[in-house]
């Protein structure tokens, strides 16, 4: 088994250009930064029987340089990676009893929200299915006669952030007073 290390590339505070240090045969790629001192401590290790990455810095986040080539495209930092949530749009019905919606970018999983319709506008729906993977959710029950449910969609990125449940019409953010566990 062969060890892959890459480091990805890091601002240098006192100079103006980034040094790009690249090797072949086995692939490495070393970039170092020196500055005001600081390390990720986010447990910043991932590996596989394959490959290793380690993140270390020494002061500044990860700069947002890219490195590029016909076959290949590394970018430093985790926002290109890991963007927040954004709203869940163009929910449907599927069938009676599957609703559907588009693909979120940024999804980790998806949560799905609901309640009587009654209740709007002061409560924007509990939490009634979670965590799902696909872009769909189903419920084969029936509301009480007289009453209707409504749902709504939110997405949670790869970091467990979870996204909006959409805006009023007055623009405000819903909020989400029991979000999904």
């Amino acid at each position: 088994m062969r060890t892959r290390w890459i480091l990805l590339p890091l601002a240098l505070a006192a100079v103006t250009t980034v040094a790009k240090a690249q090797t072949s045969a086995s692939y490495k790629l070393v970039e170092f930064t020196f500055n005001g001192g600081g390390r990720p401590t986010n447990g910043s290790i991932a590996s596989s029987a394959s490959y290793r990455i380690k993140l270390d810095a020494i002061g500044d986040a990860l700069a947002a340089t890219g490195l590029a080539s016909a076959s290949q495209h590394m970018v430093g930092g985790f926002v290109s990676n890991y963007p927040p949530p954004g709203e869940v749009r163009n929910g449907r019905w599927a069938s009676k009893s599957t609703l559907s919606w588009d693909p979120e970018a940024s999804v980790g999983t998806y949560e799905v929200y609901r309640d009587v319709l009654s209740s709007l506008p002061g409560s924007f729906g509990a939490c009634f299915q979670s965590p799902l993977l696909t872009e769909t959710a189903t419920d084969a029950a029936s509301p009480v006669a007289g009453t209707a449910w409504f749902y709504l969609v939110t997405a949670r990125n790869r970091l467990g952030e979870e996204g909006t449940k959409g805006f009023r019409s007055s623009g405000l953010e819903r909020p989400n007073a029991s979000p999904c566990p």
